[in-house]
């Protein structure tokens, strides 16, 4: 199997999720150091929304490999602010890069600039739809902290209508024999398509801390839709102290209040580690689609 774009997780199968593990996990013992396989490469970073990790992975990972970035980070000051049309920005940059990273504020972005790319497109999210590559690091982060996926308990919650990250986890994990719960209000509730009827949607966290495994925090996206409504959620330290030991916490930041800084010294916290991760993750997929 071979990706010419990475645009859903829906690309992926178990055999190239183990190809790229094993290249990331390669890479992360050498705490990406050293690798130059990519010199002479040129990657663009698109980005239409703003982003700090995502932005900044990409930038490290292909600087890591040897290769360069050329940034295009506020599209302000591009030609997009004269009525450029997508497409026709994508061209333009194919000319001179040899990968295209966008993000971009609306769904299906990521395809339309696929169907006019003769390099490869990674979406790095469009608007609510998918984010792939935070998916691919989420599972990496999932297996190096419970050591296993097959068998486990994970529960999402907050803005689970809005929250990219989220949509594009619940996807990839059809993959594997997992139990799925959704904790979130009524009104952020994941979208009924991805929802497996196996799945358990509730509206208070302690109905499902019990049984957890993997708890992934997302915060309210309120730049994606307008309520006034307090849809607040928040992990506490006591909500800690009745979950499992071994159990992690995830969040793909940045976060505003629902984890507490006084949670981050605890050694369930895995959301700094996540961040490292998708480093690695990233480095093995250009890699991949470069290689």
């Amino acid at each position: 199997m071979k990706l010419n774009h990475v645009l859903s997780v829906d690309q992926f199968d178990k055999a190239l999720i183990e190809e790229l593990f094993y290249h990331a996990n390669w890479i992360s013992k050498a705490k990406g150091h050293s690798i130059s396989h990519l010199r002479g490469k040129l990657l663009a970073n698109l980005f239409y929304e703003a982003s700090t990790r995502t932005s900044s992975s990409f930038f490290a990972a292909m600087s890591r490999l040897g290769g360069r970035v050329l940034p295009i980070n506020d599209v302000t000051f591009s030609s997009v602010s004269k009525g450029e049309i997508l497409e026709d920005t994508i061209r333009t940059l194919a000319c001179y890069t040899d990968i295209i990273v966008l993000r971009h504020p609306e769904k299906g972005a990521a395809a339309r600039a696929a169907a006019v790319s003769p390099v490869p497109i990674v979406n790095a999210g469009d608007g609510v739809g998918e984010h792939p590559t935070q998916a691919l690091l989420d599972l990496f982060t999932i297996l190096a902290e419970q050591g296993r996926i097959d068998g486990l308990s994970v529960t999402m919650m907050g803005d689970l209508k809005h929250g990219r990250t989220v949509h594009s986890l619940s996807r990839l994990l059809r993959l594997y024999d997992v139990t799925v719960n959704y904790v979130s209000p009524p009104e952020l509730r994941m979208p009924p398509d991805l929802v497996r009827p196996a799945d358990r949607e509730v509206v208070e966290l302690d109905e499902v801390l019990a049984g957890t495994d993997v708890l992934y925090v997302t915060r309210v996206q309120k730049e994606r839709f307008e309520s006034t409504g307090d849809y607040h959620y928040a992990l506490t330290e006591d909500h800690m102290a009745r979950a499992k030991p071994t159990m992690s916490v995830m969040h793909p930041l940045p976060r505003v209040n629902e984890i507490p800084l006084s949670l981050d010294a605890d050694p369930r916290a895995a959301y700094f580690r996540q961040m490292q991760n998708g480093l690695f993750v990233r480095m093995a997929l250009l890699m991949y689609l470069l290689g």
